[in-house]
């Protein structure tokens, strides 16, 4: 099928529903292509249940409920989703527009292009254990779709990032028992979480268990009944442990994109940071797969980066139309209008 329109927006996650929003409100189309058959990104893949506490009037949020409220606030522009389907190809016109294809065979004719792709074609990284794939679904959870499930579970967290900590916070009140396992005595988290977490350490709801690495998988016919974990001399302790959540980041795929010929720092694509603009004339990128001088890896920045785009993409799709800014305060769409 052929489709002509304002903006192509790569990637459903977040930044990219919210960069819907920011055109929208400048009365910009967009149709909107990502390679999960659902949008909500690696926020509905990998941590739906997982709280984030950085997003401005929400004290707490899951990750779920913002992408339907993201969901919820683009609802009148009623935007033309390609969903589990990944842009193939991009050739420029003459007229400087571009027709982007997708693996699917779908055509579409825009002016221009924002990359919100996150990390790319995303995937936990695995943990190098012998036979972890036998125990993968059932006792090795990688995505935390419903937290109920794990409670009454003796859980062990791997990892030291934000994710990490935040789901042994989180467990910690519901679980028979957190451990986390890090190879280092310092997490890499928020300050305030880092205090959090040691907190619940003292009141031995959380058992801390540093400085250690994953050492070996046991139990039978796919589930766990506990875990080797190994210091740097050797030393094995071995934990009792229903549930294994390793939380190790992602791994990151840019795929067809790597193609473009845009400037790329380590699987990260160079933008101009006043703009989004990338080396390519007509292409944007946006979120994590952004990068520029004091970037921040917050849902928060993306949603700056997300009205810059837009802003700046104005002009190519109304070259002759003065942009006239209007304050959020004075200019708003309601959830029920169509657009």
């Amino acid at each position: 099928m052929s489709h002509k329109t304002d903006v192509v927006v790569i990637g459903a996650g977040p930044v990219g529903l919210f960069a819907v929003f920011e055109l929208g409100m400048l009365k910009m189309k967009c149709h909107v292509i990502d390679t999960l058959d659902f949008v909500g990104g690696q926020c509905s893949a990998l941590y739906p249940e997982k709280p984030i506490y950085d997003i401005p009037a929400h004290p707490s949020i899951s990750a779920q409920e913002l992408i339907e409220k993201l969901e919820e606030q683009i609802k009148p522009f009623n935007t033309t989703y390609h969903l589990g389907q990944q842009v193939v190809s991009v050739h420029k016109n003459d007229d400087q527009s571009f027709d982007v294809v997708t693996s699917k065979n779908t055509k579409i004719n825009a002016k221009a292009i924002i990359i919100a792709a996150g990390c790319g074609a995303f995937g936990p990284n695995r943990p190098p254990l012998e036979n972890i794939e036998q125990f993968e679904g059932a006792s090795v959870i990688y995505s935390i779709r419903d937290k109920s499930k794990l409670d009454g579970k003796d859980i062990i967290i791997a990892g030291g990032g934000d994710s990490a900590v935040d789901w042994a916070i989180t467990l910690a009140e519901t679980a028979r028992s957190i451990t986390i396992v890090h190879r280092r005595p310092k997490f890499r988290c928020a300050p305030e979480s880092s205090s959090r977490l040691h907190q619940l350490a003292e009141e031995k709801k959380i058992t801390i268990a540093t400085p250690y690495q994953l050492g070996k998988l046991h139990g039978n016919n796919g589930i766990l009944n506990s875990i080797d974990v190994v210091d740097f001399e050797g030393g094995i302790k071995n934990i009792k442990c229903d549930v294994l959540l390793p939380f190790f980041g992602l791994s990151m795929d840019l795929g067809p994109i790597l193609d473009w010929n845009l400037n790329i720092e380590k699987k990260h694509i160079s933008v101009a940071s006043d703009s989004m603009k990338t080396s390519a004339d007509g292409i944007y990128a946006i979120g994590d797969v952004a990068t520029y001088q004091g970037k921040l890896k917050l849902i928060l920045t993306g949603f700056s980066e997300s009205a810059l785009a837009s802003h700046s993409i104005y002009s190519l799709v109304y070259p002759n139309q003065p942009l006239h800014f209007e304050y959020s305060t004075t200019k708003g769409i309601k959830s029920d209008e169509k657009v």
